[in-house]
């Protein structure tokens, strides 16, 4: 065998064990990042919109700060507004126009239930469906098929910050699921856990810390 096919092949076998490897051991890791068991069953608002979803993902982060000081961050997120809080040029790559802030602005503060935002020229409108002030703020896409939900949990002077996607892909061909497990939900990882250590780090920065993390 050729050393440029046998390159190829060994490269084929490590692509097939890491596709298996990916839902059998490193799926529930991805999807539940930072979530404790009891957050991840937990019933959160929004989830009576997408009854039965293809995609569950919860993730959370501990933030030593009360939800006053980190619902700021959450209302003003979106392009054209707050940016994203994670890798913005990453999300430029796909014509979002993220620019993510570093101080509240008091423009985009005012949300409101049926607002709407597009997620570049071609992405999915979303829009605003529950908005409980420093509690819960939740999206849903024009179509129905994603909901993003974001709940403040006070515990023990800190804050959980906990955010969930429901995603339905009805009619995904083969292909198309391969691509949404095997790409997009380990790379929905790697922006999300930067776009909620990014709101962590902001609303810290501007509040009184509690000197201890809870168990």
């Amino acid at each position: 065998m050729r050393k440029g096919t046998s390159l190829v092949a060994r490269t084929a076998v490590a692509a097939g064990l890491g596709s298996l490897a990916y839902p059998l051991f490193f799926r529930r890791r991805c999807l539940t990042w930072g979530a404790r068991p009891d957050e991840v069953s937990r019933k959160l608002p929004g989830d009576e919109l997408l009854a039965e979803p293809g995609i569950v993902s919860t993730r959370a982060v501990w933030v030593n700060a009360p939800a006053s000081s980190i619902w700021p961050w959450l209302v003003q997120m979106g392009p054209g507004r707050g940016g994203a809080y994670t890798y913005d040029w990453i999300e430029n790559l796909f014509g979002l126009g993220m620019h993510s802030a570093d101080e509240i602005l008091p423009q985009y503060q005012d949300l409101q239930v049926g607002d709407t935002q597009r997620l570049g020229k071609r992405g999915p409108l979303l829009r605003v469906v529950v908005l409980e002030a420093e509690r819960s703020l939740v999206l849903q896409s024009d179509d129905g098929n994603w909901v993003w939900a974001f709940s403040l949990v006070p515990e023990h002077g800190w804050t959980r910050l906990i955010s969930r996607n429901r995603i339905a892909t009805p009619g995904a061909p083969l292909p198309v699921r391969l691509l949404n497990l095997l790409v997009m939900e380990p790379g929905s990882l790697i922006m999300e856990r930067k776009m909620l250590l990014g709101i962590k780090q902001r609303a810290e920065d501007l509040a009184p810390q509690a000197e201890t993390q809870p168990l």
